[in-house]
């Protein structure tokens, strides 16, 4: 409550969280508006009686726009498979790899300008797919998409509108990070999964009743017992696991101070068990369904058997080894991107600093590249397991959809807390501002009294 009233009381922040606010209530507030001839609520019934957890899945994560094939249906889908298409690339091509780790912010710029043009292309291109879709789910007396327009010029139209709709929304990603509080692609996907909470503690109100006065077709009150106690081991996990870091001890060259006594300075590293965040898991989802999706547009067979076999509805036991290697593989290489050892090691051996025991340099970055890689590891089984225990039970119970499972947990609370720390971040760097401008007040002061 203290730091909600410091919060309050400061005008810079005051203005980001409510500008923050803003831009995520305008994102609400065009999930409901269906892109021209599409009747939302006959779309919706038609997804229902076919692809099930699929589009259960893809709703999630744009936060129920998807089956009202609102101008959002998109989301910031298109913007995370560009960001994961370019850093994969960036692995194999030396030239976006010297853009990534030599060019600096320019690089970073010029990396982020091609995201947003892939992005534009691949939004279109998912948005004739969608549409191609949507007119797939026609039939008679239920009519989706309106027939007043040719069939070609429906899809140009539905692809343009959700094009513009993936930009607004990855406009809005990018100011809420850049003048809000939190990372803008995080809070996004985390606002839709919020938004669905509601409507998921309904249903599960409506099935713990149904339990209770022993329904057909409805599980036993203990998997329910052990649906809620599993979403409470998930919330501790991540609560601690996302605070948890590894220090690495370091020390400074002895410096001579003004009377002549040498002294030495020691001080730490920490290095989050969890470096990725929520990344991976958001990459692992979006990759994993990405062939279903596709599916859903071409109709080819083998790729349905693929999509079949990966899909936790109908094979968990395949599912989950996929999943599993996906997160593991996201978090290897998201790290790789966060945290440079060979850059971090430099910096130190400039500033006088080193490792106990370890000779500064290149056994420095090999001793930290090391330990990163036993944290990243660790990271990534935590990950996979926050998101698949619940998914577990969840698999056997009809309505809860994804909304109950780990990955919505884990988006929820990791993306809570990491704004919380921006916020706190904030907080202590106003104050440390207010502390230099008085100092520097008094000493005006205190000069002008001298003369």
């Amino acid at each position: 409550m203290n730091r909600l009233r410091n919060l309050f009381a400061i005008p810079e922040l005051r203005k980001r969280l409510l500008f923050t606010l803003l831009l995520l209530a305008i994102y609400r507030l065009g999930v409901h508006v269906s892109v021209p001839g599409v009747n939302a609520e006959n779309l919706s019934a038609a997804l229902k009686r076919g692809a099930g957890g699929l589009f259960d899945v893809v709703d999630l994560f744009s936060g129920g726009a998807f089956k009202k094939f609102s101008v959002f249906a998109l989301g910031i889908a298109p913007y995370i498979t560009a960001s994961i298409v370019l850093q994969l690339m960036g692995a194999v091509v030396p030239y976006l790899e010297n853009l990534q780790k030599k060019e600096g912010e320019a690089g970073r710029q010029k990396i982020n300008q091609w995201t947003r043009y892939l992005t534009v292309f691949l939004a279109f291109v998912q948005g004739m797919g969608i549409a191609s879709l949507a007119q797939s789910q026609n039939a008679p007396g239920l009519e989706v998409v309106t027939t007043a327009i040719s069939p070609t010029a429906f899809r140009f139209l539905a692809a343009f509108t959700l094009s513009v709709g993936t930009i607004f929304v990855m406009w809005i990603g990018e100011q809420i990070t850049e003048r809000g509080i939190g990372n803008g692609i995080s809070l996004l996907i985390f606002a839709g999964i919020v938004a669905g909470l509601p409507q998921g503690v309904t249903t599960l109100t409506v099935l713990i009743t149904k339990s209770l006065k022993n329904a057909p077709n409805v599980p036993p009150p203990g998997i329910f017992i052990l649906l809620i106690a599993a979403m409470i081991v998930v919330l501790l996990a991540v609560v601690m696991v996302e605070n948890a870091y590894r220090r690495i001890p370091i020390h400074y060259a002895r410096r001579a101070d003004s009377a002549g006594m040498s002294s030495q300075r020691s001080s730490y590293m920490p290095l989050k068990v969890n470096t990725a965040g929520v990344m991976p898991v958001i990459f692992a989802s979006s990759v994993i369904f990405f062939p279903a999706t596709i599916n859903q547009y071409f109709k080819w067979e083998w790729l349905a058997k693929v999509s079949a076999y990966i899909s936790p509805q109908t094979h968990f036991w395949t599912y989950t080894p996929v999943f599993v290697g996906v997160v593991v593989f996201f978090s290897f290489f998201y790290t790789s991107i966060v945290f440079n050892p060979d850059e971090t090691a430099e910096n130190m051996k400039r500033s006088g600093g080193y490792i106990p025991g370890i000779r500064p340099g290149k056994e420095t970055s090999i001793f930290m590249d090391g330990i990163l890689s036993k944290l990243t590891f660790v990271g990534a089984v935590y990950l996979a397991a926050v998101s698949l225990v619940p998914l577990l039970i969840t698999n056997n119970i009809q309505g809860l959809n994804f909304y109950f499972g780990g990955t919505s947990l884990l988006i929820v609370v990791g993306v809570a807390m990491d704004s919380a720390a921006q916020l706190e971040s904030l907080l202590v760097m106003r104050r440390y501002d207010g502390f230099l401008e008085k100092g520097r007040i008094r000493g005006r002061s205190t000069r002008r009294g001298e003369a």
